[in-house]
């Protein structure tokens, strides 16, 4: 199988290359990932500004194409003018953090997925819960797995799978959750400071991600160890909503 690899984290983090190095023993893999970091980048897309792409060498002599956009940039760029072949399928991460609930729609590893399915190919976002992951290895071994799976089955048009990994050993871990995307908000604040000639900025936080409580949500999955797999469209129309729009005394 031909597999586009990215990312939203750059292309010297680690999670990346321990994809990649399970990945390579049974793919032909390509690399083209972000510069630089592009985290809660959604699904920015570069307009009024060049992109450049550069091949380097990261993790021991093994290389990627690294590219001065965003996540989508990488994706686009790949599929149009990088790649000598098209990709089976475009795997995005592995991200350090959970992209559950509402953060799905502020991630850069989720949007470099989207982007993939928009373009018609099959395609996964991974990340890991928590900031300090240890068990990169772990993850790459049940994406590997999966991926056999998903290219064996496919996935409909314009759907792509968002995985979320539980960062322990397998042993610690309760199995795997199909689950639902939550909606749950975490609390955000801005920390309000002067700068020495004094004006005001602003530095947007957020406290620990909370997840719902909910059952068959993704946030729940990971809370209770399960490795959270949810199926996402890119169509986002509401259409139980368009049918009743239908009957509305709407025109001109």
């Amino acid at each position: 199988m031909n597999i586009l690899l990215t990312n939203d984290d750059g292309i010297h983090f680690e999670g990346l290359w321990a994809l990649y190095r399970q990945l390579k023993g049974f793919h032909t893999v390509t690399v083209v990932a972000p510069d630089r970091e592009r985290s809660a980048i959604g699904h920015a897309i570069t307009l009024h500004e060049p992109i450049r792409a550069t091949w380097v060498e990261a993790n021991g002599g093994c290389g990627g194409y690294a590219v001065s956009g965003t996540p989508a940039d990488c994706v686009k760029l790949a599929l149009v003018e990088l790649l000598n072949h098209k990709p089976d399928m475009v795997i995005s991460g592995i991200n350090p953090g959970a992209n559950v609930g509402v953060n799905i729609n502020y991630s850069g590893t989720v949007a470099a997925a989207k982007e993939a399915a928009l373009c018609g190919y099959l395609a996964l976002a991974v990340s890991m819960e928590g900031d300090g992951v240890s068990h990169y290895h772990e993850a790459a071994l049940f994406i590997n797995k999966l991926t056999e799976q998903v290219y064996q089955t496919g996935l409909p048009a314009g759907t792509f799978l968002n995985v979320n990994i539980p960062n322990k050993a397998f042993k610690d871990m309760a199995g795997v959750r199909l689950s639902r995307q939550g909606l749950t908000e975490s609390p955000e604040f801005f920390d309000k400071r002067i700068d020495p000639r004094n004006r005001t900025y602003y530095w947007q936080g957020c406290e620990i991600q909370r997840f719902e409580e909910i059952p068959g949500s993704d946030g729940r999955a990971l809370e209770e160890n399960f490795i959270s797999i949810t199926p996402i469209k890119c169509d986002m129309t509401d259409y139980n909503t368009l049918a009743k729009m239908n009957k509305w005394p709407v025109d001109l």
